[in-house]
């Protein structure tokens, strides 16, 4: 049950891992044989049906990559990918405080929070764990990141990011962009990038690990220099970006025209 990225996290280290919103268990090998830290099975946006959810988790547990799941607006949804085996939630859209400590609340069992116990799920080998060891390894193991992509969340970023329990604030820069009223320019505008920029800065102030997302390689680098420990870069981005690269320096022959 041990979490390798909420590990080096605590360490102070950098980790790197990829958002994935199809059901596709040999992309999350993929990702895994080139040496991501973690995956984020994004059931906000993807399309997932709960069997294909474990599925993810699964793969990514075979091929080394720490299993996170992005969750939907369900309230059930966090209970449901941590009893598949998620080492870790992403929950979006969280702007109070008290939001964080809900989401706190459905992710820790008892005394730290209210989520649901089987000892018949994946997490609890189906049976064979169970009791305060498996209870206290759980709490200790899984990782909760909140989503900071509204300007009420950035205004209160101190009273969600220093809730006990949350480990890690991830901006959600897209989001961000459109709450702001900034959708055509989205990040780049000056206006969301001052927002971002005391975001990482306020984060440093208060020593409390901070994450984001990045289109490509280059934009990970940018988010590791600015502090950022925890960088996720959108698969579908990389994909179609390596496609366009293809189609782009290709040259194909052109037929020859018969006189």
């Amino acid at each position: 049950m041990k979490n390798e990225v909420k590990e080096k996290i605590k360490q102070g280290e950098q980790v790197l891992g990829a958002f994935i919103g199809i059901h596709s268990p040999p992309l999350v090998e993929m990702i895994g044989y080139a040496g991501f830290d973690f995956v984020v099975i994004d059931d906000e946006h993807g399309a997932f049906s709960p069997t294909e959810l474990e599925s993810m988790i699964r793969t990514a547990d075979s091929c080394g990559l720490v299993p996170i799941v992005r969750v939907s607006y369900d309230p059930s949804s966090i209970q449901k990918a941590l009893d598949r085996g998620a080492k870790g939630v992403q929950v979006p859209m969280v702007n109070t405080k008290e939001e964080a400590l809900d989401v706190v609340s459905r992710a820790k069992f008892p005394p730290y929070g209210n989520r649901g116990v089987s000892y018949s799920t994946r997490p609890a080998r189906y049976g064979k764990e169970s009791g305060k060891p498996y209870l206290d390894e759980s709490n200790e193991n899984v990782m909760i990141i909140v989503h900071i992509e509204t300007q009420t969340a950035a205004s209160n970023f101190e009273a969600i990011a220093t809730v006990p329990g949350i480990d890690l604030a991830f901006i959600g820069s897209t989001d961000l962009s459109v709450s702001m009223g900034h959708s055509v320019e989205g990040a780049s505008h000056p206006e969301v990038q001052k927002v971002i920029h005391g975001l990482f800065e306020k984060a440093k102030e208060l020593d409390v690990p901070i994450g984001t997302v990045a289109g490509n390689g280059a934009a990970a680098n940018g988010a590791f220099d600015k502090g950022a420990q925890y960088v996720g870069v959108i698969l579908n981005n990389v994909i179609t970006s390596a496609l366009d690269d293809v189609v782009s320096a290709s040259k194909p022959v052109q037929p020859i025209k018969s006189s």
